[in-house]
C-alpha cells in the first residue's frame, strides 16, 4: 500500500503528543510493577514502541506540518531521516522490536528492554524540542 502523506492539524499534533505521553507513562507503569520480573516486559517493550511511533508522528508534524498514514511504519523512518537521523534510528530501533514484543510467542530479551526505553525517550525529548 502507497503511503498517504496528510497534511497535520493542530488537533493532530495535540492528540499524538498526548498518546505519547500516555503510552511513556503507562510503560514507566508497566516497568514498575514488573520490578525485575520478566513477566511484563513485553508489554513495557511494546508500550514504548507506540509512545515512540507517536512521539514520531508529532515530530514530524511539527517539522514538516505533514506525517505518513502509510501501511509501514518504515515510511515513517525515512521522513524522520530527513529531519535527524538520530531520531530516525530510534525510531527504527523500536519498529524493530515490534512484533516480537506485541505478536510473537518468544519474548524480548533483557538488553532490548534499555534500548526500547533509551529510543522512546530520545524521540519524546525530540518532540518536546
Amino acid at each position: 500500500m502507497a503511503p498517504r502523506d496528510t497534511v497535520a492539524t493542530a488537533a493532530e499534533v495535540a492528540g499524538r503528543s498526548s498518546k505519547a505521553e500516555q503510552f511513556r507513562v503507562a510503560a514507566e507503569i508497566v516497568r514498575d510493577l514488573g520490578d525485575g520480573d520478566d513477566s511484563l516486559d513485553d508489554a513495557f517493550v511494546t508500550l514504548c514502541v507506540h509512545s515512540g511511533i507517536a512521539a514520531a508522528d508529532v515530530i514530524l508534524m511539527r517539522k514538516t506540518g505533514r506525517y505518513s498514514k502509510g501501511a509501514s511504519h518504515a515510511d515513517a523512518v525515512d521522513a524522520l531521516a530527513k529531519v535527524s537521523r538520530e531520531l530516525s534510528r530510534a525510531l527504527a530501533t523500536l519498529l524493530s522490536m515490534k512484533t516480537k514484543a506485541g505478536y510473537s510467542a518468544n519474548p524480548v530479551q533483557a538488553r532490548q528492554l534499555t534500548s526500547a526505553e533509551r529510543a522512546m525517550n530520545a524521540l519524546l525529548a525530540g518532540m518536546r524540542g
